[in-house]
């Protein structure tokens, strides 16, 4: 059975939660990424923040995102541990219509899933199903 843990990208950098948003950007472009998990010092996940977060909810309300905090986004967190199926991976990121989702293992970040990792399968060669991608498409993408 495929889990979490054969799928998620390990060493996921953190944020710190006292960084700003201009630090989470620059971060985002070096790393050619779209989401940064928020850690605290003692490396537990506080948070997620994403390149979208900073242009809508920071930069289009007229907010300075050298001044805003990377917790001051970090809303409500949606997460999965290492050892859950796909079957939960994919039924978490459906129902709340996420591209990306934090892995933990206990309270501490071990990576992160992408739409990407998704479709092209874990390191055994499984993968889903063409049906399974076309369902997953549909429900993360479909107009909210």
């Amino acid at each position: 059975m495929t889990t979490a843990r054969d799928i998620m990208h390990t060493g996921a950098q953190c944020i710190r939660a006292d960084q700003t948003l201009a630090e989470a950007a620059m971060m985002m472009r070096d790393m050619n990424v779209g989401a940064l998990p928020i850690c605290g010092d003692d490396q537990k996940l506080k948070g997620i923040i994403t390149d979208r977060d900073i242009v809508v909810r920071c930069i289009a309300e007229g907010k300075d995102p050298a001044d805003m905090k990377a917790m001051d986004m970090a809303g409500h967190l949606h997460c999965v541990r290492a050892e859950d199926t796909m079957d939960t991976v994919l039924k978490k990121m459906e129902q709340h219509q996420i591209r990306r989702i934090p892995v933990i293992d206990g309270e501490r970040l071990v990576g992160m899933i992408s739409e990407a990792d998704l479709a092209m399968g874990h390191r055994n060669g499984q993968r889903l199903t063409d049906q399974q991608i076309i369902e997953f498409m549909d429900s993360v993408y479909m107009m909210r």
